[in-house]
């Protein structure tokens, strides 16, 4: 199983906004076991989702010498079931950008109806900790089509 739960990012203003979409999949493998008879995607995932979503708005600012990481879910709440074949339209707005710490407000929207909403709390990881070779592939697709 893959986990990136972003697969494009459809506008953004790098550290301020960003709004991007994961196209939901009958096949993905939590629908087996969440719930058998039911699919709905965990809420965990959910918040993965938007996490790397402000992720990505943060990162994209290259501004400094690490990758935002999700280090707090300071509240979050799920309102609607999203299910297979659905679209999730992710987005965050970035309320605090400082050099150690970021915060945002996100949400997740299914079919025109907000799904769930979370305020996440980011640090940085040293770039030294990641691969020499690492490349986010959505965001180096996002800055290929928008230069």
């Amino acid at each position: 199983m893959r986990f990136i739960f972003v697969d494009e990012i459809l506008e953004m203003i790098p550290g301020k906004t960003i709004r991007a979409q994961k196209k939901i999949s009958a096949d993905d493998e939590f629908f087996r076991d969440h719930f058998p008879g039911f699919p709905v995607v965990p809420g965990v995932l959910q918040i993965e989702m938007m996490a790397q979503a402000a992720g990505k708005c943060l990162d994209a600012e290259k501004k400094r010498s690490g990758k935002a990481m999700l280090a707090r879910i300071n509240s979050a709440n799920f309102r609607e079931w999203i299910g297979p074949d659905h679209i999730a339209i992710i987005n965050a707005e970035i309320t605090l950008n400082r050099e150690k710490y970021a915060t945002a407000k996100c949400n997740i929207e299914v079919m025109d109806k907000r799904a769930s909403s979370a305020e996440l709390f980011f640090t940085f990881a040293p770039l030294s900790n990641f691969a020499s070779d690492y490349v986010d592939e959505v965001l180096e697709s996002y800055f290929s089509k928008n230069p």
